[in-house]
C-alpha cells in the first residue's frame, strides 16, 4: 500500500509545488509557467498574461453577509490585481460558474452586474465561460488575459540587495472588514431580529467586499519610466508575499513595522478585537495592495507619491528576513496568514 501525504501536511503553496515540480517548456511561447502572479507567452510584439483563481461558497465567501453584487466585481479585481502584479494590463476574462437550484436568475443577474461594472471600470472585456450545476452552493471560476510590453513583464525574482521595499495603499483593511462581518454574522445567528451594526465601519468592509485594484500605480510606473525589480499582489497579507519576493529573488529583507501604512479607522477595528494592529497588516489577505522592489536609484521617483510607502529594503539572504521594531530590535518575518489545507501556521 502506497503512503498517504495529507493535504494539511503540505499546505497550499507545498501543494503547488508538489503538483507542479520543474519541467521542460515544450513551447518556445511559454515564457513564465507556474511561481509567478500569472503566465507569460510569448505572441507577436506582446506579452500575453494569463492567470486564474477559484471562489468557492464557504470558503471564499459567505452568502450571510456578501451581497451577489460586490461578489461579482470583488472576483474580477482579485484577477485583475494578478496582471497588474506582473506590470501588465488585463484585457479579457471568461468566467466559469457552478450553481445549486438555491439561486434564481436574477440573482446571478446581480452576479454578473457586479462583474460587469468592474470590466467597465478597468476596461476589460467579459468574453466568455461557462455555466453548469452544482450540488450545492456556488462555485466561481474566473480566468484573466492581459498584455505587456515584452520588456516590461516584472517577476517575483528580480529583486537586489539595497533595493528599496514599497507597498501600496494602507494595510489589515479587508481583514478587519471580515472581522466585523463575521461578528456581525455571529450576532444575527443568535438573534435573527437584530440589525447589522456597521455604521462605524463602512471603510473596513467596503475593502473587504469590494476591493480595487493597482491600475494607477502600474500606469504611474509607465509614466515616471520606472521599473521595479519584482512585485507581487498582497492577496495572502504582506508576510507571505514579501517572503514569496525573497525566496524566489534568494535575498533576506528588513522590513521596518513603524513604517507599515495602516490607517485609523482599520487600527480602531483591531482595538476592538484585542489585536495588535501590525499583526493585522503582516497577516491580513485580501487588501490587493501592491508589494514591490525598486532600485534605489528610483527613490526621488516614488518618494512623494502619496500611494506608495517605503516600508524597508533588500539585504544578503544570509541576514535572513526580519522585523524591525521601533526599539530597532529584530525579529523574524513568519507568514500568519490564510493558507489552505494547512493544520499550523507557516
Amino acid at each position: 500500500m502506497s503512503e498517504r501525504t495529507e493535504l494539511e501536511e503540505l499546505g497550499e503553496f507545498g501543494l503547488i509545488e508538489r503538483l507542479n515540480p520543474c519541467q521542460q517548456v515544450l513551447n518556445e511561447s511559454t515564457l513564465l509557467s507556474i511561481g509567478d502572479d500569472a503566465a507569460a507567452m510569448s505572441y507577436g510584439d506582446k506579452t500575453v498574461l494569463v492567470s486564474t483563481d477559484a471562489l468557492v461558497e464557504g470558503v471564499h465567501f459567505d452568502m450571510v453577509y456578501t451581497p451577489l453584487k460586490h461578489l461579482g466585481y470583488k472576483a474580477c479585481v482579485a484577477n485583475f490585481s494578478d496582471i497588474y502584479a506582473m506590470n501588465g494590463r488585463p484585457t479579457q476574462i471568461l468566467v466559469s460558474l457552478a450553481v445549486s437550484n438555491r439561486y434564481s436568475v436574477e440573482a446571478l443577474e446581480e452576479l454578473y452586474e457586479g462583474m460587469r461594472l468592474a470590466c467597465k471600470k478597468y476596461g476589460v472585456d467579459l468574453v466568455g465561460g461557462d455555466t453548469t450545476s452544482s450540488s450545492g452552493g456556488m462555485f466561481i471560476s474566473i480566468t484573466v488575459l492581459g498584455e505587456a510590453e515584452k520588456d516590461k513583464v516584472v517577476r517575483r525574482n528580480g529583486a537586489k540587495v539595497h533595493d528599496l521595499v514599497c507597498v501600496t495603499g494602507d494595510l489589515g483593511a479587508a481583514y478587519a472588514g471580515l472581522l466585523i462581518l463575521q461578528r456581525e454574522k455571529a450576532a444575527w445567528l443568535a438573534n435573527p431580529n437584530m440589525q447589522p451594526e456597521l455604521k462605524n465601519f463602512e471603510y473596513v468592509v467596503g475593502r473587504q467586499l469590494k476591493p480595487e485594484a493597482g491600475k494607477q500605480i502600474v500606469e504611474f510606473f509607465e509614466q515616471n519610466s520606472i521599473m521595479p525589480t519584482s512585485m507581487i499582489d498582497i492577496s495572502d497579507g504582506l508576510a507571505s508575499e514579501m517572503l514569496h519576493i525573497c525566496k524566489q529573488s534568494d535575498v533576506g529583507c528588513e522590513l521596518y513595522i513603524d513604517r507599515l501604512p495602516i490607517d485609523q479607522r482599520t487600527s480602531k477595528v483591531y482595538e476592538e478585537f484585542k489585536i495588535l494592529a501590525d499583526t493585522g497588516a503582516l497577516n491580513g489577505g485580501e487588501d490587493y495592495e501592491l508589494l514591490f522592489t525598486v532600485s534605489q536609484s528610483d527613490y526621488e521617483k516614488i518618494k512623494d507619491h502619496n500611494n506608495i510607502h517605503i516600508i524597508g529594503h533588500i539585504t544578503d539572504k544570509s541576514m535572513g528576513c526580519n522585523l524591525v521594531t521601533p526599539q530597532n530590535t529584530t525579529i523574524a518575518l513568519k507568514a500568519q496568514g490564510w493558507n489552505h489545507y494547512s493544520k499550523k501556521e507557516e
